[in-house]
């Protein structure tokens, strides 16, 4: 391997022989091209634009948590943001705490950090693995919160202009797992009326993310049944946002989402496929025990009461791992092997150390194909796929 330290020591790039498999938590994926390491923001922007001039294949990656990548790798520049430190702008009891987080930044340092300072909003996405630039792209969520209950703006390089720009949260689009940034990465393009692909990477590179959250030690309104019930309060109620953040983190290691090195039940890249959101006539033709939930739409409040948005009356959400499961899926389907569904949580697909892309390709065809053929209703995969599809 070979190592050239570029401008100040600020990036880093290695050639030859490393493998997505050591980046991303699935611990799957063939050789990369070039990894660069970057731990300033010029230097992320310079090599992003100097592949997207070159015309090389781009992956920016964080903590590599939401990434299936090929058994042949990836062939172009494979780029880690290491930049580190959350930055306070403002914090007063009027205003709450205005907060700036770098896209290198861990999520759960962050998730940590908000609790240990009394800011309300993301306690319960406490444990959520990856960095704070994957966060906003998949509007990650969990236990009845979303970060876009929270976000204020998202800094960007946008690679078609070729420049930085704040987008706004009402720019953002989020929506149920998925941005104006996700939806990037096969988005026309408006300036040349084009309609290129810039995936693996989305057109918009994250570069930092400002969120707004209250100040207190009472957490949001609880919106999730299993959490509520953990805690021992009301759907709607608040709990101390220590006691939400633990009973999170033990609710995802029931499930085998916290990252465990020496647990192969971890070994995955989280629900690998999202919940199903449905025409509310469609729902009405599951069976009747089939979990369902509103499709709300609005920013998740977190001043006060259980005001969650307003619900599409419709759409019908429901439960991809009860479908599964429900489907002939149990949790542990396709255990011994190299690949199969955890033990603990039957929206995981692991490696369990011996198995290939291909093999962890097939096993969520035949279970998007059974559960099609069940319910007929088609699970669509949450990861990014890197240079390789389902069947």
């Amino acid at each position: 391997m070979s190592t050239k330290i570029l401008g100040a020591g600020s990036s880093r790039t290695s050639a030859g022989g490393r493998t997505l498999a050591e980046l991303t938590t699935l611990r799957l994926g063939g050789p990369v091209g070039r990894l660069v390491e970057t731990s300033t923001e010029a230097d992320l922007i310079e090599v992003v634009r100097t592949a997207d001039a070159a015309g090389e294949p781009l992956l920016v990656i964080g903590g590599g948590s939401n990434l299936v990548v090929g058994d042949a790798g990836f062939p172009g520049v494979v780029v880690r943001d290491l930049r580190r430190g959350v930055e306070v702008e403002g914090e007063d009891a009027c205003g709450g705490a205005n907060v700036r987080v770098p896209a290198g930044e861990p999520w759960d340092d962050v998730a940590a950090r908000a609790v240990a300072e009394g800011w309300i909003g993301v306690e319960a996405l406490s444990g959520i693995p990856g960095s704070a630039g994957a966060a906003p792209v998949q509007n990650i969520g969990a236990y009845g919160q979303e970060l876009a209950g929270v976000i204020s703006t998202v800094r960007v390089w946008d690679r078609e202009r070729a420049r930085v720009r704040t987008l706004p949260l009402v720019d953002c689009a989020f929506g149920y797992r998925t941005s104006l940034l996700k939806r990037s990465l096969h988005a026309p393009s408006t300036s040349q009326g084009s309609s290129p692909s810039w995936g693996p990477t989305p057109r918009y590179v994250v570069l930092d993310l400002t969120l707004q959250m209250y100040l207190g030690d009472l957490s949001a309104p609880i919106a999730y049944a299993e959490l509520a019930d953990r805690l021992g309060v009301a759907v709607g109620e608040r709990a101390r946002t220590p006691e939400v953040r633990a009973a999170v983190l033990e609710l995802r290691r029931g499930k085998g989402m916290v990252l465990d090195a020496a647990d192969p039940d971890t070994w995955s890249a989280g629900s690998f496929f999202t919940n199903p959101v449905l025409a509310a006539e469609n729902a009405d033709a599951l069976p009747a025990a089939a979990p369902r939930f509103p499709v709300r739409s609005g920013r998740l409040a977190t001043s006060s009461g259980p005001n969650l948005g307003v619900a599409d009356p419709a759409l019908v959400k429901t439960s991809a791992a009860w479908l599964i499961e429900h489907a002939g899926f149990g949790r542990g389907y396709g255990l011994p092997g190299a690949v199969g569904l955890s033990t603990k949580h039957a929206l995981a697909l692991t490696n369990r150390g011996d198995g290939t892309t291909a093999e962890l390709l097939a096993l969520a065809a035949t279970i998007r194909d059974g559960v099609r053929a069940t319910f007929n209703v088609t699970l669509d995969p949450e990861p990014i796929l890197v240079n390789c599809a389902l069947p």
